[in-house]
């Protein structure tokens, strides 16, 4: 396997340049030979990639091809004197070029003085830019090279990566000098330098290899991290080969079949991704996916789609490659660069010591000697906080080692033990199963986490991996713990010490999506996953029932905060019933909450909060009652009224236009709204009179709440398109629609409200800003006849790239006599103005509705009626509107 300098056997199937070289001397023009040259070369060369040649004999039999057009093109110009070479730098200096790399040139000069090669440099550029090659190019003297070289690591790197291709081998040579690290960049400033240039790259990349279209090249775990263990390597070794790393102790065997295997499979990747888009693409978008799981010859299966296998192929690897570079990168800076510091040492028992602030094991046989080490040395750095982490070659040990975790080793009591004691520890449990994941350690203990490892979701709702997600769930519960949560997350900071055995949290966490990717319904598949593993560690059946129980309900406060109406007493009795007890509410509360912030950065907003810390306080409410002595109806109205007359009373209201206000208003609207905010719109209507405009009244969270949205109020006539106009003009306004609870007066006035957001998932607090939201829907629903159409903007491109069908499922919700519509569909502007439109058409009322939307796709529930105020019953009416609503939000999609 080759580091930097490439020998590859000349291959005349790919390009004979002798017959080239005779084929050029009898034309006029060299460009159509080249450029036909070129067409031929790039052909061949793909025709083997679809037979499944090599990867690394088409990369580097590219640039030997380029380099016998270079020479030939080289030999067509005149020059003065030797004083001047043409050198393969950067990665063509590897010997790597994918089909549209930049060929990157040095043009060498032994003198500063470039007059006497001037013309022929000229016309070599143009020659090149004529035939069409994507060259990056520069013109240095020997001079220019030190001088430069000293000042830009960039640069340095550039030229360390360096191979003769036409001209003297002495000028190189006499480069190569000038840059060597006895005169500039000795190895240790040259790693510090590099390192941090890592770090910057990794950060752009928020330090994970587990993106949803990730870039093969900068990514943790991408080329870059291969390529930056060569650049350290060749700089302090002076290698050519990985093979030779092996040699000098920097790289066992072992690693070097991770390099070798995570190269060759990127190397296709970006092949691949080169040869469709007819660029110098890195980025594997939604848009290719899919085409390259194809061409790579994965399949769709009932449990995983083609696209999803490719793609945890592709997270194994960089995972692997990242894991690699960090080991390798530690290592080099421990043992090679700081191997002669004197450390402070520290022994914490007969296997393990703290050596400058790094755990390391005594010797290397202590895994061998002593298994249960490999879960031990976790729960000592859970225990001592102030260990930074690993030593590199006890990292190393642990990757040597962790084949010794079989089926005997996880049933070893003493095992069970020590992994027990880690979730028992009281200290950063989700640091060191991140660890116990990036070593591989993780997966052979919980082999169904193993399986999990790499499993991607082929939608935006869910960015990470299945296994990236979990760690990523485990780190926000770790969060609660801190007690700067209590300004963002003020409900699950308070429940963390309440909670009565931690330990059972990590465990559901962990196994709360474990079942993905094998088919069935994944949380049924994961309750009995922990069951089992309950069962092996000896948890009581008590606990055993609580885990299973949070695991198969994972989603359930979630969806029913999202989707049902937790205004609804109904609602809040039956999801009580089925949590059964304060203690599984409260665990399920800090569960989903870290779940929500896991899976998308964008999910979680102030509203989202509102809502589940309002089901959990009702919820909690009625399980402190009893099951058995729920709060009904007619308690609930009764309080809400009581409670809001008397806030009316101390602000001096008329309580008689209050009343006859409120008898026109129904016993529905007291159980959808909270006494202030029935005081809020009550004042707002009474002071607005008789005025035939509409009345808009808007309130924001104050500065000091840490959640909740932007409510937008709207009182005016009923008319039949008004849910249409209004989700449209919210949308002119750059709004987005998370609720909605519409009623109407039984004299024909609406008395709807809106919780909206901005574009970013922010209430709306300025007040210019709301004033300007406030003037403008009072213009367009004093006369929505008059709105305009919709105008669809652009779709996103990552929208486009997944095809969502539209499902409709229509149900009856007896108890509030209505119909509950529940929409599935593709995201995208308008969405809401037209299922309003499409509700006007078929004579439907909307009480209230539910909006949420997850990553490319809405789940919407809607409450409906017929213009009577009955329920939709007639399975043929249900029918037409099933259908157009298919009909119209697909073909908008």
């Amino acid at each position: 396997m080759l580091l930097h300098h490439y020998r590859f056997a000349p291959d005349e199937t790919l390009f004979d340049a002798d017959t080239f070289r005779r084929e050029m001397a009898g034309t006029r023009s060299p460009i159509a030979p080249f450029k036909a040259a070129l067409r031929e070369i790039q052909q061949r060369l793909d025709e083997r990639f679809h037979a499944g040649a090599d990867i690394r004999d088409l990369i580097h039999g590219r640039a030997w091809c380029l380099d016998q057009l270079l020479s030939v093109a080289w030999a067509l110009h005149d020059w003065p004197d030797d004083g001047v070479a043409l050198l393969a730098v950067g990665g063509y200096g590897r010997g790597e070029l994918h089909p549209h790399s930049d060929v990157d040139l040095m043009l060498l000069l032994e003198q500063d003085d470039d007059t006497p090669y001037r013309e022929a440099l000229t016309a070599f550029i143009t020659l090149l830019w004529d035939i069409g090659l994507e060259i990056g190019h520069s013109v240095r003297s020997l001079a220019d090279c030190e001088r430069e070289a000293a000042g830009d690591i960039t640069i340095i790197t550039n030229l360390m990566e360096s191979r003769i291709l036409a001209g003297p081998e002495s000028l190189r040579e006499a480069m190569k000098a000038r840059i060597a690290p006895a005169s500039m960049w000795p190895a240790d400033r040259f790693f510090e330098a590099k390192w941090q240039e890592q770090i910057a790259r990794h950060h752009r990349f928020n330090n994970s290899e587990y993106h949803l279209e990730p870039n093969i090249k900068s990514s943790p775990g991408g080329l870059r991290d291969i390529q930056m263990i060569g650049w350290v390597a060749k700089r302090h070794f002076g290698s050519q080969r990985y093979e030779d790393l092996v040699a000098n102790g920097f790289m066992n065997d072992a690693e070097l079949r991770i390099l070798s295997q995570g190269q060759a499979f990127l190397w296709q990747v970006r092949y691949a991704l080169h040869m469709l888009t007819g660029r110098a693409e890195d980025r594997l978008l939604f848009d290719h996916q899919r085409t390259i799981a194809e061409l790579f010859g994965f399949r769709d299966t009932p449990e995983r789609l083609a696209v999803e296998q490719f793609m945890k192929r592709y997270y194994r690897h960089v995972t692997a490659l990242a894991g690699l570079n960090d080991m390798l990168l530690q290592h080099f800076d421990e043992a090679i660069l700081r191997g002669g510091e004197r450390l402070e040492t520290t022994d914490l028992n007969e296997r393990f010591v703290i050596e400058g602030g790094y755990i390391k094991a005594r010797t290397r046989s202590v895994f061998r000697d002593h298994p249960y080490a490999l879960l031990e040395l976790f729960l000592l750095m859970a225990e001592h906080p102030e260990i930074e982490g690993v030593r590199a070659d006890t990292i190393r040990l642990i990757r040597d080692n962790r084949h010794l975790i079989d089926d005997l080793y996880r049933d070893d009591v003493q095992h069970q033990h020590l992994f027990m004691s880690l979730l028992r520890s009281g200290g950063n449990v989700a640091r060191q199963l991140r660890r116990m994941n990036r070593y591989g350690v993780l997966g052979k203990y919980l082999p169904e986490f193993g399986q999990a490892v790499g499993l991607m979701q082929h939608d935006l709702f869910h960015i990470y991996t299945v296994d990236a997600h979990t760690l990523r769930l485990l780190k926000f519960i770790h969060q609660f713990r801190k007690p700067e949560a209590r300004e963002e997350f003020p409900v699950a900071a308070a429940l963390m010490p309440q909670l009565p055995k931690l330990e059972l949290l990590w465990i559901a966490g962990l196994y709360h999506d474990i079942g993905k990717g094998r088919g069935g319904d994944h949380s049924v598949l994961g309750a009995r996953d922990v069951e089992r593993f309950a069962e092996r560690h000896g948890l009581s059946s008590r606990d055993t029932r609580l885990v299973s129980w949070l695991v198969e309900n994972h989603l359930v406060m979630s969806m029913v905060a999202q989707k049902r109406d937790i205004t609804d007493p109904d609602v809040i009795r039956e999801f009580a019933a089925q949590v059964g007890d304060e203690i599984r509410l409260d665990y399920l509360y800090v569960l989903t909450v870290a779940d929500i912030n896991a899976t998308n950065p964008t999910l979680w907003n102030g509203w989202r909060a509102s809502l589940l810390r309002q089901l959990h306080a009702e919820t909690k409410r009625a399980l402190r009652r009893g099951l058995d002595n729920p709060l009904d109806r007619e308690t609930w109205v009764s309080e809400t009224r009581n409670e809001a007359r008397s806030l009316l009373a101390t602000v001096g209201a008329d309580l008689e236009r209050v009343e006859r206000l409120w008898e026109q208003l129904g016993e529905e609207y007291f159980l959808q709204y909270a006494p202030s905010e029935i005081v809020w719109q009550t004042l707002g209507i009474l002071d607005h009179g008789g005025s035939q405009l509409p009345l808009i009244l808007i309130s924001a969270p104050t500065d000091d709440m840490s959640d909740g949205g932007t409510k937008v109020f709207i009182h005016t006539r009923s008319v039949d398109d008004l849910f249409a106009a209004t989700a449209a003009a919210m949308e002119q306004l750059g709004l987005s629609i998370h609720d909605a609870r519409i009623a109407t007066s039984s004299n024909d006035w609406t008395l709807n409200t809106f919780i909206v957001l901005d574009d970013l998932g922010r209430p709306i607090r300025d007040a210019a800003r709301i004033e300007e939201i406030r003037s403008h829907l009072v213009e367009e629903l004093d006369d929505p006849d008059d709105y305009p159409q919709i105008v669809t903007r652009h779709t996103p491109r990552q929208l486009r790239h997944f095809k969502v069908p539209t499902e409709v499922l229509i149900e009856q919700d007896p108890a509030n006599e209505r119909t509950l519509l529940e929409l599935t569909a593709p995201d995208r502007p308008g969405l809401l103005a037209r299922v309003g439109r499409i509700f006007m058409e078929q004579d439907i009322s909307l009480s209230a509705a539910k909006i949420a939307t997850l990553g490319e796709r809405v789940e919407d529930v809607f409450f409906i009626t017929d213009k009577a105020g009955a329920p939709l019953t007639d399975p043929e009416r249900q029918q037409r509107l099933r259908e157009r609503l298919i009909e119209v939000l697909d073909v908008a999609g």
